[in-house]
């Protein structure tokens, strides 16, 4: 006897927390709220991959200051451009620590408000020295900590290393955002 297919598809935790985040933009919604949306112990995780992997700006206490921890934002429904995570967790760790959690463009510090814009919370990235366009690798040798205000106004920046240890500044375009 062959089986029956349920004809109500399972909606996973990722397009329930979708669905929440495109229906309540602008409302600051808490962790157990997304917690019993996602019903899953992963949440947080799924919130990361849409923001990470499919490009929603979802806000929380690292990129404005007004949010306390747990507190997510949804503003928009635009998509920035998702990427794909081509840097281990452990090598993102390393350079992190390496570079003392302060972004290495401005010096802002992982987490407290940033220098130029102190209703945002410091975000650090991964940054590459020089750019993989440009044949830059993911060696950690090759990367920096760099935080998210740097990090969208820096274009294909690229530093030589001179032998008296200094760093050299080639080429810089840097975009003039909201001016």
């Amino acid at each position: 006897m062959a089986k029956k297919k349920n004809p109500e598809k399972k909606i996973g935790s990722r397009a329930k927390l979708r669905m929440h985040f495109l229906e309540n933009i602008g409302r600051i919604m808490g962790s157990d709220e997304l917690r019993t949306i996602a019903g899953t112990s992963e949440w947080a995780r799924r919130i990361r991959e849409l923001r990470d992997e499919e490009g929603f700006q979802i806000l929380t206490h690292n990129d404005r200051s007004s949010l306390n921890p747990g507190e997510y934002l949804l503003e928009t429904d635009e998509l920035q451009p998702a990427f794909s995570r081509g840097i281990s967790k452990e090598t993102r760790a390393f350079v992190l620590d390496r570079n003392g959690f302060t972004c290495q463009m401005c010096g802002a510090v992982a987490g407290e408000p940033h220098t130029f814009d102190p209703t945002k919370k410091t975000r650090l990235h991964i940054g590459h020295i020089i750019d993989k366009s440009m044949g830059g690798t993911d060696d950690p040798s090759n990367l920096k900590a760099i935080c998210s205000v740097c990090n969208e106004g820096a274009s294909n920046v690229i530093y030589i290393l001179v032998l008296n240890r200094n760093i050299i500044l080639q080429h810089f375009c840097f975009s003039l955002r909201n001016t």
